[in-house]
């Protein structure tokens, strides 16, 4: 019983490790669109720039919607990617523990 614990884990394991990897990629996505405004993806990266934006936007907007932007003079601090982030992190430590026992 304890190694399908341990198999299922890893699975999981790799599963959040490449999604880790989708929000650092739409991290840098959305800040090269900050710095330049006009820039847009072609060829091979807009298909790695959809397949970002389609997994990871659904738990982004979701934290979006329960603690929206925070206006602090003309910048709005979002924090939806930063919990989708933690929560991910978190998953990786636990996973991670479970994969080792």
């Amino acid at each position: 019983m304890g190694s399908l614990v341990a198999i299922i884990a890893t699975v999981v394991y790799f599963a959040l490790l490449l999604y880790f990897f989708l929000m650092w990629g739409r991290f840098i996505l959305d800040l090269v669109r900050t710095v330049r405004r006009d820039w847009r993806p072609t060829g091979a990266l807009l298909v790695v720039a959809e397949a970002a934006y389609t997994v990871t936007d659904p738990p982004i907007r979701f934290f979006r919607r329960i603690i929206p932007p925070l206006r602090v003079g003309p910048v709005a601090l979002d924090f939806g990617w930063s919990i989708v982030m933690l929560i991910v992190i978190i998953g990786l430590s636990v996973t991670g523990f479970l994969r080792a026992s």
